[in-house]
């Protein structure tokens, strides 16, 4: 049994420049190979979880969702970063076209994509992580038990609600790695 670091993408991973979804859009957030490679090397899994709405809005398709994580994948296997594991949710509850308008339990903050991981992975959630640029973010943390959940200020700007949710803010996903993970 590991335990797993949980990353948002946009915002954590990537510049979020609004609904990124082609490889001459996506921008690695400053230091975060840097804050990758200390989690990988305290052995914990690194596994993305991020809510893609905007294939429930019709903007653009799975397809383009994952032929961006396979390039992002990629470039991060060039450094032994790549993730163990990437789950999306393409639904919203309210806005939607097709099959995709609809209340499923892998958006965030519900933990379907947290129990997805489970099922590929041992993972002792217990002593897992959860970072985010959102509150919702932060909910799936607190929701499938976690031991933390962070915000990073390289997104979505802090909201009250997610600083009184959080158990810290840290700048970036760097510092969240320096001061959490290597403090273990």
């Amino acid at each position: 049994m590991r335990a797993a670091v949980f990353l948002d993408r946009d915002g954590v991973i990537n510049v979020d420049h609004g609904f990124v979804h082609r490889i001459e859009d996506f921008e690695f957030v400053p230091r975060v190979h840097d804050a990758l490679k200390i989690i990988r090397e305290h052995g914990y899994l690194l596994i993305l979880i991020t809510n893609q709405a905007g294939v429930a809005y019709g903007m653009y398709t799975e397809d383009d969702v994952k032929i961006l994580h396979d390039w992002m994948q990629r470039e991060l296997d060039k450094e032994g970063l790549a993730f163990d594991g990437i789950y999306y949710c393409p639904h919203h509850p309210e806005k939607g076209v097709n099959q995709y308008l609809c209340d499923c339990d892998c958006r965030k903050p519900k933990t379907g994509l947290i129990r997805k991981a489970l099922a590929d992975f041992d993972i002792d959630l217990k002593n897992s992580y959860m970072v985010g640029d959102r509150p919702s973010d932060i909910r799936t943390g607190i929701n499938a038990g976690l031991k933390g959940s962070y915000l990073v200020r390289t997104g979505k700007p802090i909201t009250d609600e997610g600083q009184n949710l959080a158990d810290q803010v840290f700048s970036d996903l760097f510092e969240f790695a320096q001061q959490i993970i290597m403090s273990k």
